[in-house]
């Protein structure tokens, strides 16, 4: 190296491939890319566990009124499982909408982990706006209990 390469700090060296710290530094950022894939099917599959378990749940709250109402056809059951019945099919509706979510989000990660593009924390995060449909789903069915 010339004096000169010496004095200008702001000159970029360029990497000797015969380094073997250069190899291995490539090795790792093709692994980081793998890991951070591998973390990005972990949580779209814990988005996808989730929406079937609020789905799962809709379907039940169904049945289970369903058969009180014809155990008993009282007045107040009838009421329940309609209320169950608009609950119910909000939370299917929200599991469907939050999977479809999910699976955009999942694929936009990757388009952009496969163009080396920097990742970036999104402004409206998936959990918040799921929550936000629940407290809204929950709110609307609090209301319509006490209409009446």
């Amino acid at each position: 190296m010339s004096e000169s390469d010496k004095s200008n700090p702001a000159k970029p060296e360029s990497p000797d491939s015969s380094d073997p710290s250069v190899t291995m530094a490539s090795r790792r950022t093709g692994m980081a890319s793998f890991r951070t894939q591998l973390a990005l099917d972990r949580t779209t599959l814990a988005w996808v566990r989730t929406t079937l378990t609020m789905a799962g749940f809709g379907f039940g709250m169904v049945g289970f009124f369903r058969s009180l109402r014809a155990s008993s056809p009282t007045a107040e059951n009838i009421r329940l499982h309609e209320g169950a019945i608009r609950f119910g099919t909000g939370l299917i509706i929200l599991g469907i909408v939050a999977t479809l979510l999910a699976c955009l989000s999942h694929w936009f990660a990757l388009r952009k982990l496969q163009r080396g593009e920097p990742a970036a924390l999104s402004k409206w995060p998936l959990a918040i706006t799921v929550s936000v449909l629940l407290a809204i789903l929950g709110l609307a069915g609090l209301w319509t209990m006490f209409q009446t």
